[in-house]
């Protein structure tokens, strides 16, 4: 049994419960500690007393969008370190262009990629 202190913690960020649930079975299957929020605003509350090691982060939400969400973790001290994925379905280059300019360290566009596909994103992002 692998030591839950060694398990990397990814938290995903996305209101498609759906899409959700995929990425979160499928990241536990990889040995990662998940935890989902459904939206910016309950993402920000959870980093509170989680620390991710990585995240997965929408784009459009309700409340917040991304966007919003990303300029948040950035301009926080505690959490700016943290690399981020945006996972969207849109390909606007400018959205795209403007998450890597803010801090983003990939984006993957959710139709292009699999869920096997996405895990190894993050283990390459984290070195594993």
């Amino acid at each position: 049994m692998e030591n839950v202190e060694n398990k990397k913690k990814l938290l995903i960020i996305e209101d498609d419960v759906f899409i959700r649930d995929i990425y979160q079975i499928k990241f536990e299957q990889e040995g990662f500690e998940v935890v989902m929020a459904e939206n910016g605003v309950v993402a920000l509350e959870k980093m509170e007393t989680f620390l991710p090691d990585a995240i997965l982060l929408d784009i459009i939400m309700p409340y917040m969008d991304g966007m919003e969400v990303l300029q948040k973790i950035k301009n926080n001290q505690n959490l700016k370190d943290i690399p981020i994925i945006m996972l969207t379905n849109i390909s606007e280059k400018e959205k795209v262009e403007k998450a890597v300019e803010e801090g983003a360290n990939d984006y993957l566009i959710k139709s292009h990629f699999t869920p096997s596909e996405v895990v190894a994103k993050v283990r390459t992002l984290l070195k594993m």
